[in-house]
């Protein structure tokens, strides 16, 4: 058996889709299509909030920095996969493949402690509405993004320095792109700390995060359900539900991924890399769909800049030449 050792300049071989790879160019345009539109739905809602100063509330600085760690999840896997699927470009570097995992990774464990803080964001907002303003200034808003922030770095690079011990004896990794577990699998060496640190960070983040929220929208609940009026009642529930239909494109499909993945659902591995691609892109496309809808200070901003555009172009047509 030929053994790679673990201080060499390793490259590994991302095969894809094992099974699929003749339908790389196909399956590149839904991939395509999701990357326009996280590029264009995160950028565009990333702007908005950067330059109107109306949006400079707790709920939409949280939204922004969502936007930030959607972008740089997004950012981490596309790029070298279209470049896989276009190019066959399958050779990825042992420090990029690392590097890869810890953005990855570590902007999908910030995504859910911002998810936590806009929970708690919610619950100021109906439990203690009078006192919104004192507690989420813009200044603890700062250190709640601060705290995600240090969270998935803490959390997360542990994964790629435990693995850079290891020693390979496979180099293709079944994936396309350099999950955790998958370049786990690729080593000779004894693997059980990698394995019980991924599982780990999944049942602290999933777990402790899950919980966190629950207990948001528990107390959110006790006081809706205590309110006399009618209007209130729907104006409270109103307020949280963009954030829990992201909490469900969130958690639902990583969730559903991870237990295939450790579990052994009877899947097959097609359908698990799928999964794993479609549980990190998933929340990146839809948050700015769903918070566009139900947000209307949003679709007022995006329908006066829409408006301003034309009305400028129409300016620039009517302006009287200088004699």
């Amino acid at each position: 058996m030929l053994i790679f050792n673990h201080s060499s300049f390793l490259t590994f071989t991302l095969m894809g889709i094992p099974g699929l790879e003749s339908q790389h160019l196909w399956l590149s345009l839904p991939f395509s299509f999701m990357f326009l539109a996280i590029l264009i739905g995160n950028g565009a809602i990333i702007f908005l909030v950067a330059t109107e100063p109306t949006l400079h509330t707790p709920m939409y600085l949280l939204l922004f920095l969502l936007m930030v760690a959607d972008l740089i999840s997004t950012l981490a896997l596309l790029p070298k996969l279209l470049c896989l699927f276009w190019f066959n470009d399958q050779a990825i570097a042992s420090s990029a493949c690392f590097t890869q995992m810890f953005f990855i990774h570590g902007a999908s464990v910030v995504r859910s402690a911002l998810l936590v803080a806009m929970a708690f964001d919610r619950f100021v907002a109906v439990c203690r509405p009078l006192r919104y303003n004192t507690i989420l200034t813009h200044s603890f808003v700062g250190w709640l993004g601060l705290v995600a922030l240090v969270k998935g770095v803490i959390l997360v690079l542990p994964m790629p320095l435990l693995l850079q011990r290891l020693t390979f004896c496979h180099m293709v990794i079944p994936h396309t792109y350099c999950d955790h577990m998958s370049v786990v699998k690729m080593a000779c060496d004894h693997t059980r700390p990698n394995r019980i640190y991924g599982l780990f960070v999944i049942l602290f983040v999933v777990g402790l995060d899950l919980l966190l929220i629950a207990f948001s929208y528990g107390l959110i609940l006790q006081t809706v359900v205590r309110l006399n009026s009618r209007d209130a009642t729907f104006k409270a529930l109103n307020t949280c539900s963009t954030h829990f239909f992201v909490i469900m494109v969130t958690y639902m499909p990583a969730i559903f991924s991870s237990l295939a993945h450790r579990i052994g659902l009877n899947i097959s591995p097609q359908a698990h890399i799928f999964l794993a691609n479609l549980y990190l892109l998933l929340p990146s496309m839809f948050n700015p769909i769903i918070y566009g809808i139900k947000m209307k200070e949003i679709q007022g901003k995006v329908a006066k800049c829409l408006r301003r555009e034309p009305a400028e172009g129409v300016g620039l047509y009517n302006k009287p030449a200088n004699k």
